[in-house]
């Protein structure tokens, strides 16, 4: 468990559309029965249908680095968003590319909230999250 803070550019409305999306994140790992690790995680990428409701089609990337100086990579390229006023569940799933767990599946939740009102979804926009995150890379 760890935790997010995502940002979103341009800012996200009801309306869908491409948007950049920027998230980082501390953990604490398992790496072995009993024993954990700090790790941060830096994940960047696209949703070409961002909205208050949706990360549509999002692909990101995340590096995430382990006190340990070891590294992984992750490509999430599928997942679902579930949003309930100005609460959002977003799951990420995808692989890991290099690194510590190289070819093993890899999932993301995250549950986020907004310092901003949900009613800005009608306005300017959401401009970030944050919230509780899990990364999970299983065996």
């Amino acid at each position: 468990m760890g935790t997010s803070n995502s940002t979103y550019d341009p800012p996200l409305t009801l309306a869908p559309r491409r948007a950049h999306v920027t998230v980082g994140a501390s953990y604490v790992c398992t790496v072995a029965p009993g024993r954990t690790l700090p790790a941060t995680g830096s994940l960047d990428g696209e949703s070409p249908d961002a909205s208050c409701l949706t990360l549509g089609g999002a692909r990101l990337t995340e590096t995430v680095r382990y006190a340990d100086g070891k590294k992984s990579l992750i490509v999430y390229d599928g997942g679902t968003t579930l949003r309930v006023t100005d609460a959002q569940i977003v799951r990420l799933t995808g692989h890991v590319t290099e690194g510590r767990g190289k070819g093993r599946p890899a999932q993301r939740t995250v549950f986020a909230g907004s310092s901003q009102l949900p009613t800005e979804c009608l306005s300017s926009g959401l401009r970030g999250s944050s919230g509780r995150a899990q990364l999970e890379i299983h065996p």
